[in-house]
């Protein structure tokens, strides 16, 4: 089976949960065998790992004719795509858009981030979209959050192909429920035009069919899973000894609830001095937080490390005592699996995707910043509590795989694309 997917990042160069659980999710379906994935991004970078989905860039992609030499197209972009493939796109370029700014191939530059003309890259990556659909052979396609929705929609409505959105986040989620009615549109106008809608979790497939007003029966919750870890990251040794740490590894913003952590802190450390906090992110609450935590009178025994990529996240969890995701409204949550994976004992809000599916955790309200500071301190101060949150939480990681999950979606496909051809 041909699919062809719409993402926005993808690893090593992430910049948040997406590109992970569409890397996890890609190769957990190659694993299944009989598929062929071809992976559109804004910009890849060439270091993407190869092997279980084709990339192409949506910067290497000419929207307008240029007659450019073989050489000089390998010279350009031969390091993330194959040029023969810059030269069969070539061949479907639908419309004149010569009017656009565009490089020397013909091409429009893609910031591979989240910019400030953020809805006018969307825009274009949907322009794109329809030369690579014109091109590639798909049996579906499947566009990963609101960001490549319109593009999905371009494909489809050029090959007839049904579309499957991969909801992993709603702007309800992101906004604490203020939204942003720019997104809100085009998150709708996506979940209106797929044949089908896979959620990340079952609270996630709620606010679809209630907020956005969409048929029960086209939503599927499909959880995410974690990766497993190279023996690399396994054998990291601690560098910290003596003093307990507490860490909140994420975004910095409203929807992961940091100043709960702070109270939360503040009342941990009311009971024992012996105990340092960590927040690891950035985010554009990092300097209220600092303040907050100036004013709580902690300071000295809280730290921030800013944003942190690759073996770094592991470095700190395996300094890690306690792993805390205090979230407002998380669609699911993947780094308390990392955390687990990594035997640090964690403590999740019951407003997170992923507490429908662990079990080997410690479950509060978000805003119940008493229970999560007793959780904290129990598990900091009960050694038989500590162990058993550590082991059982690693035997259950196992068990969550993204083999299984691809199997889900691939039946999903099926299920589609069966729907399509009756």
């Amino acid at each position: 089976m041909k699919a062809l997917m719409f993402g926005w990042e993808f690893p090593p160069h992430i910049l948040g949960g997406l590109g992970t659980a569409s890397y996890g999710l890609t190769k957990g379906m190659h694993a299944n065998g009989d598929m062929d994935i071809t992976f559109v991004i804004p910009k890849p970078w060439g270091d993407e790992e190869k092997g279980f989905a084709r990339i192409i860039g949506a910067n290497c992609t000419p929207v307008a004719w240029r007659d450019v030499s073989w050489d000089y197209v390998e010279s350009r972009i031969g390091k993330v795509m194959d040029p023969q493939l810059y030269y069969d796109l070539r061949d479907h370029i639908y419309a004149d858009f010569n009017y656009m700014k565009l490089n020397d191939l013909g091409c429009i530059e893609f910031s591979g981030r989240y910019p400030d003309n953020l809805i006018e890259e969307i825009n274009n990556y949907s322009i794109v979209a329809g030369v690579i659909a014109r091109t590639v052979e798909c049996d579906i396609i499947h566009a990963h959050d609101w960001l490549t929705y319109p593009a999905g929609i371009h494909a489809k409505n050029v090959t007839g192909k049904p579309l499957v959105i991969h909801v992993h986040a709603t702007d309800y989620d992101r906004s604490r429920g203020n939204v942003n009615p720019t997104v809100f549109a085009i998150e709708k106008d996506g979940m209106e035009n797929a044949d089908h809608i896979m959620c990340v979790s079952e609270l996630t497939r709620q606010t679809v069919i209630h907020k956005y007003g969409i048929n029960p029966a086209k939503v599927s919750t499909v959880h995410n899973a974690v990766i497993p870890l190279d023996q690399e990251y396994l054998d990291i040794k601690r560098r910290t000894e003596g003093e307990k740490v507490v860490t909140f590894l994420g975004r910095i913003t409203m929807q992961k609830g940091p100043e709960y952590f702070v109270e939360a802190a503040v009342k941990v450390l009311q009971k024992d001095k012996n105990v340092r906090f960590v927040m690891a992110g950035s985010g554009d609450m990092m300097d209220a937080m600092i303040k907050l935590v100036a004013k709580r009178g902690i300071a000295d025994r809280f730290h921030f490390t800013g944003f942190l990529r690759g073996k770094e996240v592991y470095e700190m969890l395996r300094d890690s005592d306690v792993y805390i995701m205090p979230s407002v409204s998380e669609p699911f949550g993947i780094s308390p699996l990392e955390a687990m994976e990594m035997g640090v004992p964690s403590i999740i809000s019951k407003q997170s995707g992923c507490a429908e599916i662990l079990t080997n955790v410690i479950k509060t309200d978000y805003w119940d910043i008493d229970a999560m500071a007793d959780a904290i301190h129990s598990i900091l101060n009960y050694p038989a509590m500590y162990k058993t949150l550590r082991d059982k939480g690693i035997e259950e990681i196992h068990g969550i795989t993204w083999e299984k999950v691809g199997k889900k979606v691939i039946d999903i496909y099926k299920d589609v694309i069966a729907a399509r051809n009756h």
